[in-house]
């Protein structure tokens, strides 16, 4: 059995290929002191404005912050929003080699506009249209241009276009022969287009929608019958399912686990789906037990509630956490 010690030096060597949907979380942070005259809304008096790498990036961004080596494959627009997504990469010290350019794309942008700790409105300026074809196959050379280097794969599905099954399945056919795990964040569109992936993690909203199921459907034991059921009959290895303040359930192999939630203070659930899947990501790939995978990654979403906006992990917060509960 692992330590933490040993557990957090091995996310060091791990080199990890995020797909899926970049984006760019934009914030626009002020203070509110009056009403408009023009119509019932606050005037918001801008104090500053910051751009983060979003979707899949956040991805990328927890990567980093473990301690591994994050890759990412994704399509951008040859737009304004699209240079600057680059340069956000570029910044980062993230390689823009799996980088696609798509003429007449929109990049996806997510604009919040927050007053003291509260955010009044999102503004996106997106597209949720397919990519074109010649797009996807120039992804999938990407993908082999760098496969031999990764230990482990993550689809990040935002239903934003760069996903389909084609793709899809090639990619998750590739990692097979070549012995690398993959991890899986979905969405409503592909929903059913990642068998044979080895682990598959949607939250309790995204399951439900997915089957098509109501809350009422998964009360108690229903949930876990439910969720080996889907599991077996997808070919997964293993189902990751985020229950929010109800903690998560890990189906993996022969062994079925379920952690509560920790209380915290949350200020802000924004992007904790994206720290679960990273941390699962990396703790599958060391070859963890289902416990400890289901463990760890529960921490870590917790812990960046705490936080307003969407932020990365702190990799030494994280550990000082699981010498608490892990062990």
């Amino acid at each position: 059995m692992k330590t933490v010690n040993e557990i957090f030096q091995g996310f060091d060597r791990l080199q990890v290929l995020v797909i899926g949907d970049l984006m760019i979380d934009a914030y626009t942070w002020g203070k509110v002191s009056r009403i408009s005259p023009e119509a019932p809304v606050p005037v918001v008096q801008v104090i500053k404005k910051e751009a983060r790498l979003g979707g899949a990036g956040n991805v990328v961004m927890n990567i980093a912050s473990l301690g591994a080596k994050p890759w990412v494959v994704s399509v951008v627009g040859d737009d304004e929003a699209g240079a600057q997504l680059k340069y956000l990469l570029e910044k980062e010290g993230i390689s823009l080699s799996g980088i696609v350019e798509e003429k007449g794309r929109i990049t996806s942008i997510k604009e919040r506009i927050i007053a003291g700790s509260q955010q009044l409105l999102r503004v996106d300026s997106e597209t949720d249209k397919s990519v074109q074809q010649t797009s996807s196959q120039a992804l999938l050379e990407k993908v082999k241009a760098c496969i031999k280097e990764i230990d482990v794969i993550i689809f990040e599905d935002y239903d934003k276009g760069v996903l389909n099954e084609q793709f899809i399945q090639e990619v998750i056919t590739l990692a097979r022969k070549q012995g690398i795990p993959t991890v899986v964040d979905p969405k409503k569109r592909n929903f059913f287009n990642y068998r044979g992936a080895t682990l598959f993690k949607p939250n309790l909203h995204e399951l439900l929608d997915g089957l098509g199921l109501f809350p009422e459907d998964l009360e108690g034991q229903k949930l876990l019958e439910t969720v080996h059921q889907f599991k077996e009959g997808q070919g997964f290895d293993g189902v990751f399912v985020t229950l929010s303040e109800r903690g998560v359930l890990m189906d993996l192999g022969q062994e079925q686990v379920r952690i509560p939630a920790h209380i915290r203070q949350i200020a802000d659930v924004s992007g904790a789906g994206d720290t679960v899947i990273s941390i699962a990501a990396c703790a599958l790939a060391l070859g963890l037990p289902a416990r400890h995978i289901a463990s760890l990654a529960n921490l870590g979403g917790g812990l960046v509630c705490e936080s307003l906006g969407v932020v990365p992990i702190d990799k030494e917060l994280l550990k000082k956490e699981a010498e608490s509960h892990l062990m």
